[in-house]
């Protein structure tokens, strides 16, 4: 499993601009989501309305950072995945305090949404840095 994470890394490193691609293309899932879904199921989820438009909103930013890192970028790849990834750490972190904020409004559900989203980042962060790291590595050999 790890050899194949290693690989995948590897890949990534080779073509940085495929980590923007994944990334914009989950920001806009998570876009969907969270404006479309949970916005007009909110009572399923317990997440109140106006809290899920913010996060749209904030989710929608960063989908056009990882967008036009994606469509421009053609160098110094390295500073721009790591500002992603801080930039989806923080969003993360956010995510966790409106957890804990409105978790007696939450149901299961809603809670299992978020808690998935969460992973979900964490995972994509992970891929992020090691491809930052790695890109870093090539540089200096």
């Amino acid at each position: 499993m790890a050899g194949i994470v290693r690989n995948y890394i590897n890949q990534l490193a080779g073509n940085p601009r495929k980590i923007f691609l994944i990334d914009s293309l989950g920001a806009i899932l998570t876009v969907f989501f969270l404006f479309v879904v949970l916005r007009n199921f909110y009572e399923y989820f317990g997440m109140p309305q106006t809290v899920l438009t913010y996060l749209s909103i904030i989710v929608a930013f960063l989908c056009s950072f990882s967008a036009i890192c994606f469509l421009f970028l053609k160098a110094y790849w390295t500073p721009f995945i790591i500002a992603t990834s801080i930039a989806n750490s923080l969003y993360c972190i956010l995510t966790m305090a409106l957890l804990f904020i409105y978790y007696p409004l939450l149901s299961p559900i809603g809670v299992s949404y978020f808690l998935i989203e969460i992973a979900i980042i964490f995972g994509l962060i992970y891929l992020e840095l090691q491809v930052a790291t790695t890109i870093r590595r090539e540089a200096m050999k």
